[in-house]
């Protein structure tokens, strides 16, 4: 059986990344340093086995571009979800989520983190 383990991402500063995924609601996890003299952090979402890696490395200047790649988040409700991490300073996209979800359509939203990559939230 092949298990989906983590996926990386690089970003520019640790401290900043790390700070916004746990406002998403991650916890910082092991922390090391890679032979090629990368910083890794695994942040980990209680209940999944599956990780986010941010890498940070010295040479590092690049960005993402816009809609380049995505993560997804499920939660159960997603106007308490989003209304806690707003609430934390993170801005929800896309402007009015909150009157896109009077009908009967999938509820969806997203962030945007500090080095470009979106967070797509889907209530499950």
């Amino acid at each position: 059986m092949i298990k989906f383990l983590h996926t990386r991402i690089r970003v520019k500063s640790l401290e900043e990344s790390i700070s916004f995924y746990e406002k998403l609601g991650y916890k910082e996890g092991v922390k090391k340093d890679s032979p090629e003299g990368n910083k890794l952090v695994f942040m980990e979402l209680e209940g999944n086995d599956v990780f986010l890696e941010l890498t940070y490395s010295p040479d590092f200047n690049g960005s993402c571009p816009e809609d380049l790649m995505h993560t997804a988040l499920g939660v159960s409700d997603i106007v308490e979800y989003c209304d806690k991490v707003e609430k934390a300073g993170i801005e929800i996209w896309p402007s009015k989520w909150r009157e896109k979800f009077t009908g009967g359509e999938r509820k969806m939203a997203f962030v945007t983190d500090p080095d470009g990559y979106e967070v797509e939230i889907l209530e499950r």
